[in-house]
């Protein structure tokens, strides 16, 4: 998604003759708004005016009245070719596209990135929608493009439940449906991905599965929330030994084993199914030692034969048969009646 795309002209080139039109201290107040200097540090407006014992209302000024400036100079003109090349490239990035990430496809400098934001704000093709609560900063050249797709990212959302997660190809396909209608050309897996990426409250954990942002399962913060991702993943029962060593690998955290193992242990989400093994609740596994799993089959089921109990067992917890034969002989917990079926005391 942030592969380099390859300009046909120099932005710091660019920059440096649309300035030419500007008065020493035009120049300077915009060259240090927009961090096009050598440091590339961007300046607040209190700063500037404090710099020249002006107000930061006049530094405003000052800068709005240097942008219409050069919007009007014949450099602007002539370099008009600069600027329906951006457009160009945010049409083909998909119309609308995050600030971070069409700036890192332009270029991995940040100083070079600045001198693209400041032509990009100086363009009259070019809107910048700022961060909200629902989006990141964003640039397009297509209002109406932009907020179909806006829209389309909050139906997505709103059909996600808050603990939900879905594989990138279903959650691409859902997309599609929602934005049906739009132009073919923009239907491709890569531009889908940047309009995903707009979203402040659809994300993708480090397992490449999306869901709500606000959710656990994709904003993973603590070795449970990594556990139960880890555990999911693998689909079936895994020991914590191996849960301790994926945390590793899938979220580069050095997780302890006995750590791990204390952490499952503690979460309710998680199911003891045999030596070490863990499950996820959610599949269905009943919680509590063998006694217990054996206590609520009769419960569920009424009396039953040993070959039953042993059966039904087997599919809760991984243990031997024997293990299920000396809990069922209890009889602190179980008897058996006359047809051979046992009962809880």
């Amino acid at each position: 998604m942030t592969e380099k795309i390859t300009l046909s002209f120099k932005p710091k080139q660019v920059t440096k003759r649309l300035l030419s039109v500007l008065t020493k201290r035009g120049q300077d107040v915009i060259e240090n708004r927009y961090g096009l200097g050598a440091k590339a540090t961007r300046m607040t407006l209190d700063a500037i005016g404090k710099k020249y014992d002006i107000t930061r209302e006049r530094v405003r000024q000052i800068e709005n009245h240097s942008l219409a400036l050069i919007r009007k100079s014949k450099e602007y003109k002539d370099l008009q070719s600069v600027f329906d090349e951006l457009k160009a490239t945010i049409l083909e990035l998909g119309g609308i596209v995050s600030e971070k990430d069409l700036l890192k496809h332009l270029s991995k400098d940040l100083s070079t990135q600045n001198h693209l934001n400041f032509l990009l704000i100086l363009g009259e093709s070019f809107t910048r929608e700022k961060e909200d609560e629902e989006f990141v900063h964003r640039w397009h050249v297509d209002a109406d493009l932009s907020k179909k797709i806006q829209n389309a990212l909050r139906k997505l959302y709103s059909r996600l439940s808050d603990d939900e997660l879905v594989l990138e190809s279903d959650l691409i396909d859902d997309f599609l449906e929602e934005v049906r209608d739009l132009n073919d050309k923009y239907k491709n897996e890569e531009v889908i991905k940047r309009w995903l990426s707009i979203s402040h409250k659809i994300g993708k954990n480090p397992l490449g599965e999306w869901g709500r942002t606000d959710s656990p399962n994709v904003n993973a913060k603590g070795m449970r929330d990594y556990a139960f991702l880890v555990i999911r993943k693998h689909g079936s029962p895994i020991h914590f030994k191996e849960v301790a060593k994926a945390i590793s690998q899938y979220f580069d955290k050095k997780a302890h084993v006995a750590t791990t193992h204390n952490e499952l242990i503690k979460d309710p989400r998680f199911v003891l199914v045999g030596r070490g093994l863990y499950a996820l609740a959610e599949w269905g596994y009943m919680s509590g030692v063998v006694k217990d799993v054996i206590k609520k089959i009769i419960e569920k089921e009424g009396p039953l034969a040993r070959e039953d109990v042993i059966k039904k067992v087997l599919k809760e917890r991984y243990v031997k048969e024997n293990t299920i034969m000396v809990n069922l002989q209890n009889p602190k917990y179980f008897k058996k009646d006359k047809e051979g079926r046992y009962h809880i005391v």
